[in-house]
């Protein structure tokens, strides 16, 4: 039989267990459909010679808001708090609409591929105007990530007692009903779907109690998964005891989101106590090692919530905050701070391709498809490329180089059996006239 696709003489990592140095990995009809040792290479439609690169399943981001890259570096909020620099820039978001949705989130995906991330999610939770989602649906659809944009959403503005202008929020039942449509409109649960909804209220401190509770009813009813910011600022405990009366954990269980089709973002101020019970719940975590390093504002216990059985997986966060979105990147910084916090033995390059891969597709509800080579996965996968000089002298592991050395980036990205990125540049046709429309559109809205 020949195949449609086949990569051969690369070290390929099909999962934590397996790795085949000098193999090969075929693709039929989108899916993988075999792997071997050098030699036995089956045909093909299409040969890739991967010349010795490192090859592995496509990186999964579990946390962006991609909407962000119109206000990248903006000079006045660089050096604020998280509270500081949100409050800045909210007012800047407000003239977001339909153009500028679909112009961030195609800059944004095909920068993404470039990093080589296959599949990510995005938290859009500004509405200034309708029908944000749907722009970035059709931008999805044409870079041709695996994307599950999350219906996110403000309820609580400064008059109400929170951070986000007027402009910004929107009443429950405006949320509620445009969730549903999305749903309906965009949700694709069959196997082998290119895009998914979940529903993502944005975090304690600016959405109301009973809309937190009417979203886990809804993402109940239609099977969907559920996302938020959790812990990630001191400011929010005190913030939830003088609203709610309880520590963030306890309000996220109280309003009915500790189950399995959850997954949050940073985590970084839970108790001991708090960590196990999200755990025991089937709680994921959504790990942002850049973001949190620039805020200043800690990180998760990455591989204490691993060992405690705590899903992880790894998000780029906002560009605004974290002025990139390579998955490369977001796994190195993983792997540094996971060292730093924990000593040389803490973590290790195998365990960030971990987190990157089958944590990020667990916490996404994907991992039957995604995050792994195995037969019958999706076709998501990347040939990395660095250059011979930064890997001069890296003989014995390809895996450690490929964190170590760097830096690295995609040299082939591929999505459903598709070449987003192939010889290191994107392949959208369209890319110079997109960059053209994204820097005014960043002009349009940036104050002078």
């Amino acid at each position: 039989m020949a195949h449609d696709l086949l990569i051969k003489n690369g070290y390929i990592v099909i999962d934590s267990a397996t790795e085949i140095a000098g193999g090969w990995i075929a693709v039929t009809d989108s899916r993988v459909s075999a792997y071997g040792t050098g030699g036995g290479e089956p045909e093909a439609s299409r040969v890739v010679d991967a010349h010795g690169r490192l090859v592995t399943p496509g990186l999964v981001n579990t946390h962006h808001h991609i909407y962000q890259n119109l206000t990248r570096s903006y000079a006045p909020a660089v050096n604020g708090s998280l509270f500081n620099w949100l409050t800045t820039l909210y007012p800047i978001w407000a003239a977001i609409d339909e153009e500028a949705s679909y112009l961030s989130t195609a800059i944004g995906l095909i920068e993404l591929a470039m990093g080589g991330c296959t599949t990510t999610m995005d938290h859009m939770y500004v509405h200034p105007r309708p029908h944000l989602i749907d722009a970035q649906v059709q931008a999805g659809r044409e870079i041709g990530l695996r994307f599950m944009p999350t219906r996110g959403s403000m309820t609580r503005s400064v008059e109400d007692g929170g951070l986000p202008p007027a402009e910004v929020v929107q009443d429950p039942e405006t949320i509620l009903i445009d969730s549903e449509r999305l749903i309906r409109a965009y949700h694709d649960a069959t196997p082998g779907a290119m895009t998914r909804i979940a529903l993502a209220p944005c975090s304690p401190f600016s959405v109301t109690e009973d809309l937190m509770k009417a979203t886990a009813e809804l993402a109940e009813t239609h099977d969907v998964r559920l996302h938020s910011h959790l812990a990630e600022d001191e400011d929010e405990d005190t913030f939830c005891a003088e609203v709610y009366g309880c520590r963030p954990v306890e309000y996220l269980e109280r309003v009915g989101w500790a189950s399995p089709r959850t997954w949050v973002a940073h985590f970084i101020f839970p108790n001991d106590d708090e960590q196990q019970r999200l755990a025991d719940a089937g709680v994921g975590v959504a790990h942002c090692p850049s973001s949190n390093m620039l805020i200043g504002g800690g990180t998760a216990a990455v591989q204490h919530l691993r060992s405690i059985g705590m899903n992880v997986g790894i998000g780029t966060d906002g560009s605004a905050s974290t002025d990139h979105a390579s998955m490369w990147m977001e796994a190195r910084n993983a792997l540094l701070l996971g060292r730093y916090r924990g000593g040389p033995a803490a973590m290790a390059a195998r365990d960030a391709l971990d987190i990157a891969t089958r944590g990020g597709a667990e916490c996404l509800g994907w991992a039957d498809e995604i995050g792994h080579l195995r037969r019958g996965a999706c076709a998501d996968l990347v040939v990395w490329d660095t250059h011979p000089v930064a890997l001069a002298g890296a003989l014995s592991d390809p895996v450690e180089a490929w964190l170590r050395c760097g830096p690295s980036r995609a040299f082939h990205t591929v999505v459903n059996g598709d070449f987003i990125v192939e010889n290191r540049e994107p392949t959208t046709s369209a890319l110079d006239d997109l960059l053209r429309r994204h820097r005014a559109k960043a002009a349009e809205i940036q104050p002078r």
